[in-house]
């Protein structure tokens, strides 16, 4: 397999370590681009609802919590991906907001991307709690490869 552009989920935390650790020594063996990518969870509205403990005001104090611990969770993966990717050319860090499901099988399925590689409890210190199941969703929605670490 020819890769030009490795994409890995970073989130941060520990479930993200062991993937990102493999997809920078792949894409250093294979000169590769290698592409970081945190998703803000920009479903927490929806999920919660508009009834949700009656109160507008407690409604949107949690998804003010819930941005504020996503924020710090971006900022968390961009360093971990930085350190990382320490003197590596080519080593790229974003943050998109959407449905990190959604987004992740988009981007797997991106002519550009030769490769995802994402751990199977990503998203999940501050995500929903569907996010669970975003593993099994890529691996089954998934038309490109796909690299899975516990």
């Amino acid at each position: 397999m020819n890769l030009r552009k490795i994409l890995v989920a970073v989130d941060g935390s520990e479930a993200s370590q062991e993937a990102l650790a493999h997809a920078t020594c792949l894409a250093r063996q294979s000169q590769s681009a290698l592409m970081g990518l945190f998703v803000v969870d920009s479903q927490w509205p929806d999920y919660i609802g508009n009834d949700w403990q009656s109160s507008r005001g407690s409604r949107q104090g949690f998804l003010d919590y819930i941005h504020e611990e996503q924020e710090q969770q971006a900022e968390a993966a961009k360093k971990q991906f930085e350190m990382a990717t320490e003197g590596m050319e080519g080593a790229v860090f974003s943050i998109v907001a959407g449905d990190p499901t959604d987004v992740l099988i988009e981007r797997a399925n991106a002519k550009d991307t030769d490769l995802l590689i994402v751990g199977q409890r990503i998203f999940q210190v501050s995500g929903r709690p569907s996010l669970k199941s975003l593993s099994h969703k890529l691996a089954s929605k998934a038309s490109r490869p796909l690299m899975l670490f516990p």
